[in-house]
């Protein structure tokens, strides 16, 4: 299969060759295929999620075990939204304030499905998760498919994730029938996952849109704990996706590094010294200049990350720094740890995934 690149400036999509691009995507997934999404958080692989075959080709595609839930991407109006109403059964208030106030947005609600939502969408769960996307682009090739389409991240499972039009060609080039190249994601990370069902509610995936935001507008909302589940839970049995998952793994090994900015140098150079027959890789926050180390540590090929009291320039960038170090050939990357706040807490859920895999 040749992968079809199409090419959308999402500041410009009244323009006649945007339409055009869009309206081809559009009708490749009311067709069937697969088309990789540029959205506000990742780039997404999309297929009409009301289409078993299309869904299945989302799983084969990405080497995607079956028990891992897809979350539906809807267009429209927040209210009275024809794509998104008949795949819900009743839902409790609060989860149209939760709309009202977060979409188009990072934000995937966990809701009671209807039976019009197949069962490979969910893994056979009661709950699936929707959101409304604000990327331009993404929004618009939706609604004029004019289906739910069902989209995770466009990389093979358990990969890093991917923020570019060229990170989805690795992974998925041939794979796939089309692209749309927009240019660099927001975000930089998954959207948060929250079950409004609950009480309190549960955030699954941490994300952009924070606990604190959510408890401004829904009330009381609590982080899921992996010691929430038995420790010999099957995957099968996980209440949401990426639960307990390995995820967003570099081919290197990932080691990672706590401290306060004034800490960090002492603590990378600690580090380095440890893994110094290796090739090293160092996500550097913009305030320590590289000129501070000794080798080891002098001689790692570094990503120039971001501020470190700018958490949302961090999650911006961190999957391409970390694609970036693991395609100079690094066997090992040292990454700072950001605090757990705000949008820290993606940060540091998606590093303690990704950290995990690539030493286990």
């Amino acid at each position: 299969m040749k992968t079809l690149r199409l090419s959308v400036d999402p500041a410009h999509i009244e323009t006649d060759a945007a339409q055009a691009a869009i309206a081809q995507a559009a009708q490749i997934l009311r067709s069937g295929g697969l088309v990789a999404l540029p959205t506000e958080t990742v780039y997404g692989l999309g297929a009409n999620a009301l289409d078993h075959a299309a869904v299945a080709r989302i799983f084969a595609a990405k080497q995607r075990p079956s028990w891992d839930p897809i979350i539906v991407h809807v267009a429209g109006p927040v209210h009275n939204n024809p794509m998104l109403e008949p795949l819900l059964a009743k839902c409790p208030p609060v989860v149209y304030e939760l709309m009202e106030a977060f979409w188009p947005g990072p934000l995937t609600l966990l809701l009671p499905r209807s039976a019009a939502v197949p069962d490979i969408v969910t893994a056979g769960r009661p709950l699936v998760g929707i959101r409304m996307p604000a990327h331009p682009v993404a929004f618009e090739v939706i609604r004029q498919a004019g289906v739910p389409v069902a989209a995770p991240s466009a990389n093979v499972f358990s990969h890093i994730s991917p923020t570019t039009a060229a990170h989805v060609l690795e992974d998925l080039d041939g794979k796939i029938d089309a692209i749309i190249d927009a240019g660099p994601t927001r975000h930089g990370v998954e959207s948060t996952v929250l079950d409004p069902t609950q009480s309190p509610m549960m955030i699954y995936r941490p994300g952009a849109v924070t606990a604190q935001q959510i408890r401004e507008i829904a009330g009381p909302v609590v982080y899921f704990e992996e010691g929430m589940m038995p420790l010999a839970a099957a995957p099968e049995a996980l209440p949401s996706p990426g639960v307990g998952l390995r995820h967003y793994a570099p081919r290197a090994r990932l080691i990672l590094v706590e401290g306060t900015l004034d800490e960090l140098p002492a603590r990378l150079a600690d580090a380095a010294g440890r893994h110094a027959k290796d090739r090293l890789g160092v996500m550097l926050p913009a305030e320590l200049a590289p000129t501070r180390f000794e080798p080891p540590l002098r001689q790692a090929a570094e990503f120039a990350w971001g501020h470190w009291n700018a958490p949302e320039e961090l999650a911006e960038r961190l999957y391409a720094g970390l694609r970036a170090l693991d395609a100079g050939g690094c066997t090992v990357i040292l990454c700072p740890i950001p605090e757990g706040e705000g949008v820290g807490v993606a940060i540091r859920d998606r590093l303690r995934k990704a950290a995990r895999s690539a030493q286990d």
